[in-house]
């Protein structure tokens, strides 16, 4: 891909969003990820022992705010960050939260500042080729022994545009290669939703340990 291909990519993904933004939250807000939280924060205490909440949390992708809301309402200090300029205001309206309007190819991130980095469908989105950087930099923003979560639909490692966005849909072997060769250490995977046949489960939840 060529870097005007990249920014077509970007700019498509984020139009898309935004014109369905009121329609997305709708759709989404009331939808129960306690899983995936509980399974950063546990993570993040194992590699902290004897360090007290509240954690230092980035929500990259942060959507219309609901997990965002979820991490400050439990004490944490959390920082959202959203490509959608719609997503963001309505991120930080509903969560009270610092949302950062960046797009996922085009990180700006403080080196060593965050416990942990929340990717619940998030990465996806980001092209194969831009994975490496972007995994790079997210490794780069965590605190030493810091933890990343990511949620993704997963699939047979195909990607391009389905329904207005673009996605890339990886395999569990795949996912790790890209993973550890960005630094990272994998502490657990899952299947979601819970309780239903894998036929039935669409998205890949794992855990990561910063090396």
């Amino acid at each position: 891909m060529t870097s005007k291909e990249l920014e077509e990519i970007a700019r498509l993904t984020l139009e898309h969003y935004d014109r369905r933004a009121e329609d997305f939250w709708r759709g989404t807000r009331d939808h129960d990820v306690g899983q995936n939280i509980a399974a950063l924060l546990k993570h993040i205490e194992a590699g902290f022992p004897g360090r007290i909440p509240p954690f230092t949390i980035l929500d990259l992708g942060c959507g219309p705010g609901r997990d965002l809301k979820a991490f400050a309402d439990l004490g944490h200090s959390a920082v959202g960050l959203e490509g959608s300029a719609r997503f963001a205001a309505m991120a930080r309206a509903h969560s009270g939260c610092e949302v950062w309007e960046q797009d996922f190819l085009k990180l700006d991130l403080p080196p060593a500042r965050f416990d942990g980095v929340f990717a619940n469908a998030a990465l996806f989105h980001v092209p194969g080729r831009e994975l490496p950087r972007v995994l790079g930099e997210l490794h780069a923003s965590l605190k030493s022994g810091g933890v990343l979560f990511s949620s993704n639909p997963h699939g047979g490692n195909e990607e391009g545009w389905n329904r207005g966005r673009y996605g890339a849909y990886h395999d569990l072997e795949s996912w790790r290669r890209y993973l550890q060769a960005a630094g990272f250490a994998e502490l657990e995977h899952y299947y979601r939703p819970p309780g239903l046949p894998r036929a039935e489960q669409p998205w890949l939840a794992s855990v990561w340990r910063r090396r």
